[in-house]
């Protein structure tokens, strides 16, 4: 099994927010990311169907380059890279029980007003450089 991608809005202020809260967690290095914007994130999201100009949801790919790869988004996705942080963050593993439409309503109205609220950069961060290593769109 390869490592979690998290597929993340670039420019977005929450979605960075997101991965500094991943990267701080992530005590297993367990995780790796790329910003939807690359053509690393649209060549997995063509793949599978997905528009790569879609940004309005984070995606999480398992098993990168597997027979058995796939792309989970929206609130999906959220809870299998919370869960996959281990510890107390296995938990969210419970938001399972709330009916997927549910879950990917309040994503979805979240993820309307991002940019609003958290706003929004005019290029994608560069990760620090003890991080790099696990953006594969910078390396």
């Amino acid at each position: 099994m390869t490592n979690p991608i998290v597929l993340y809005d670039g420019v977005c202020g929450l979605c960075n927010q997101l991965v500094q809260f991943l990267l701080k967690r992530d005590k297993q290095d367990h995780l790796r990311y790329a910003s939807l914007q690359s053509d690393f994130a649209s060549k997995i999201l063509v793949r599978h169907g997905l528009n790569p100009k879609d940004l309005d949801t984070v995606c999480v790919v398992i098993n990168y380059q597997e027979p058995d790869e796939r792309v989970l988004t929206k609130s999906t996705a959220i809870l299998n890279v919370v869960k996959n942080l281990g510890g107390i963050w296995k938990v969210a593993a419970l938001g399972k029980v709330i009916p997927r439409p549910i879950r990917d309503l309040f994503y979805e109205l979240v993820a309307r007003n991002r940019y609003r609220v958290f706003g929004k950069y005019e290029t994608c961060m560069l990760p620090e450089p003890r991080h790099r290593a696990k953006f594969l769109d910078t390396v």
